[in-house]
């Protein structure tokens, strides 16, 4: 059980080099007849094990002695009866060799990231939504900070701002690398995970020492960029591990975690930035993020199906020395050039301009997250100026959202158990069926705007923008859950570079809107500043009833999108 635990995380690996692979064995190594499962009674591509056939010229440590061992011969056996018995078998051929595919060795296999038991599929799920909200809190958690800044180096408010949207627009780059590289066999997930979190970390050293803002605005972008890969690729991690219809349990939790982090950054950063100053804003983040890594390094494993079917063939091309064992990932990228990868890398953006449905919902998600950052900069105004709050006052206004969250995430995941959950089983199933929650986001949003806008007075209670605040998390759980389980199933082949899309595009409202925000409010007005933000998001209201309609039409006319349901 332990060597299950840690084998597959940077731990493991790393007792594995230095004790030269004599500790966490993998189960081929400790049982080499688990070698012939992985193949099926035919010579194309072999997948079921033979009974009652074993290796009895392995040594002392159970591996083969030679290249004539006996499960190279049972191949090439099966090879001749099935020649002599099914004269038209497929055959896998890569350089004009045959090519014996590795996979899992049953539906039991447990290196099998589905057949994980529960316990350590939660221990990877925390870790991924831990990641998701402190990456997300380092990004919100500055913003009481601004004042101590300005008057430290002298800086604008707009120069200051940029220390939010700077960062947010690196972490909306950062999946456009990272998401396509985690989906490559040869890399996977637990590397990009692991060491782009570790450089996120050492970031905010020369981040918290800074000497002028220049320099602090250069590695806000580059902690930004090199922490995002949690923020897309979460939610393939879940992928790898739950069924379909399980993982809009996953997505929805995680997300959640992701408006927590926003939430308590300024929480956190109020009470910190008002006793230490803007410093010790970074200082917390570094040392939350330090633990997290730890974590990673300790209890990650990978969980992309492609990497680690790739490792157990080169484990078998090293322990039989027949270089005709390939992973079909191994096989499939035998036939991609360098502008297939290329490709690859620039799918993300390709697709976003060249299919209506994944364009019109990030559009839609994007001004969702804009009109998130745009509070950021608004509550200082209506709760600092007008109300009289201190900083650490202001970041508790933020618990509003927070309650909005806490009474809606329970109500989506009842709808999710029953009535997502039983029609995936359904012949029947549309991706469309995931878009009714829809309805009630694009309804919350624009109410969560003008109540909160003109609600903010000095004569009206506090309490009253506040909960109007609150309906903006209705609007986040129901419109950006069910929109990322839509794109994940309508264009299942592209889900990372989907998703990566859509932070990008998220990302970058997410930097705009807070460098006009103060602008906007004091010249219109927190009213109609706000009715104006709101007389946007009733112009989307028809979306979610379009796509509901229409979607499956319009994903028939496109080639990238699922067309068989």
């Amino acid at each position: 059980m332990t060597s299950q635990l840690f084998r597959d995380t940077q731990f493991g690996h790393l007792v594995r080099i230095l004790s030269r692979n004599t500790l966490f064995h993998y189960p081929d190594e400790i049982d080499p007849s688990l070698w012939q499962k992985p193949l099926l009674p035919d010579v194309a591509s072999p997948r079921q094990a033979e009974p009652g056939v074993r290796n009895d010229s392995s040594d002392t440590k159970g591996r083969p002695n030679n290249l004539t061992d006996p499960i190279t011969k049972n191949l090439d056996k099966r090879r001749q009866v099935n020649q002599q018995h099914r004269s038209n078998a497929d055959h896998v051929v890569e350089d004009g060799i045959d090519v014996y595919l590795v996979d899992w060795y049953g539906p039991d296999d447990p290196e099998n990231p589905r057949n994980w038991p529960s316990s350590r599929k939660l221990l990877i799920g925390f870790q991924i939504c831990l990641l998701n909200f402190a990456f997300y809190m380092a990004s919100s958690i500055y913003v009481p900070g601004e004042a101590s800044i300005m008057q430290e180096f002298g800086a604008s408010e707009i120069v200051a701002t940029l220390g939010l949207s700077l960062f947010t627009l690196g972490y909306g780059c950062g999946p456009m690398l990272w998401s396509p590289m985690s989906e490559m066999p040869t890399v996977g997930r637990n590397d990009v995970y692991f060491w782009t979190f570790l450089a996120f970390v050492l970031l905010q050293l020369p981040t918290g020492f800074a000497v002028n803002m220049p320099m602090f605005l250069v590695f806000r972008l580059l902690t930004g960029f090199c922490g995002s890969p949690a923020l897309a690729t979460g939610g393939a991690t879940l992928a790898d591990m739950y069924s379909p219809a399980r993982v809009a349990y996953g997505i929805c939790i995680w997300g959640s975690f992701g408006i927590l982090g926003p939430v308590f950054g300024p929480i956190l950063g109020g009470f910190t930035a008002a006793a230490k100053g803007w410093r010790w804003t970074i200082w917390v983040v570094t040392w939350l993020c330090a633990g997290a890594a730890v974590m990673l390094f300790f209890c990650m494993p990978e969980t992309s199906a492609a990497n680690i079917l790739y490792r157990r063939a080169k484990r078998l091309r090293r322990a039989t020395g027949d270089e005709r064992w390939r992973s079909q990932s191994e096989v499939d990228a035998a036939q991609h050039t360098t502008a297939d990868h290329l490709s690859v890398l620039g799918r993300a953006c390709t697709l976003i301009f060249s299919e209506p449905i994944v364009f019109l919902w990030d559009l839609y998600t994007a001004l969702l997250y804009g009109v998130f950052f745009v509070w950021f900069e608004s509550f200082p105004l209506v709760f600092g100026d007008m109300y009289g709050f201190n900083l650490g006052q202001q970041g508790l206004v933020f618990l509003g959202i927070l309650v909005g969250g806490l009474v809606t995430v329970p109500l989506f995941l009842l709808w999710v158990n029953r009535g997502i959950i039983p029609r995936f089983a359904s012949p029947t199933f549309k991706p469309e069926m995931v878009l009714p929650p829809t309805f009630f986001g694009s309804a919350a949003l624009p109410v969560c705007l003008f109540w909160y806008g003109w609600s903010a007075r000095p004569h009206v209670h506090w309490m009253v923008p506040i909960v109007g605040s609150g309906f903006f998390t209705v609007g986040v759980v129901t419109l950006f859950n069910p929109v990322l389980h839509y794109l994940g199933i309508a264009y299942p082949a592209y889900a990372a570079s989907i998703f990566a899309g859509n932070a990008l595009f998220r990302a970058s409202f997410g930097a705009i809107f807070p460098l006009f925000a103060r602008q906007l409010f004091r010249t219109l007005g927190i009213g109609p500043g706000n009715s104006l933000l709101g007389g946007i998001a009733v112009c989307f209201l028809p979306l979610p009833y379009i796509f509901s309609k229409y979607g499956e039409r319009i994903r028939h006319l496109s080639k990238n999108a699922r067309q068989d349901v």
